[in-house]
């Protein structure tokens, strides 16, 4: 029998990956986890779990995730601060779905002492 690899591009099963993220069992520890872990939830349709790590100032009111879109893939280019020593964080990344690409530096803050997304850019 084999285990999928999480959606999130990391080689443990989604379980012990972002699955332990997302039923609560555990936080992100790193801005980096955080994003993997929503771009998982993307994946998976999880809009409850985007919007819980969304940071309350920017989040929306609620979130419609188009049930046709198909993500394929995670590319992580860069990072910047987002560790457990930092209270601030940018993930630099390339999210692949069936017809195309979103590019995206996403910022990440500590609230309460766990990592929520902010906001993000489209660098050219």
């Amino acid at each position: 029998m084999t285990t999928r690899s999480c959606p999130c591009g990391l080689p443990e099963a989604y379980e012990v990956c972002c699955g332990r993220f997302h039923s609560a069992v555990a936080a992100a520890p790193t801005a980096e986890r955080l994003m993997r872990s929503r771009y998982c939830a993307f994946v998976r349709q999880d809009a409850a779990y985007l919007l819980r790590t969304w940071h309350p100032r920017t989040r929306p009111e609620r979130l419609d995730l188009d049930p046709g879109m198909r993500w394929t893939g995670l590319e992580i280019l860069d990072t910047t601060g987002g560790s457990a020593f930092h209270t601030t964080g940018t993930v630099t990344f390339r999210a692949s779905y069936r017809g195309g690409s979103l590019h995206e530096r996403s910022r990440f803050e500590r609230v309460d002492g766990a990592w929520v997304y902010v906001d993000g850019d489209f660098p050219g």
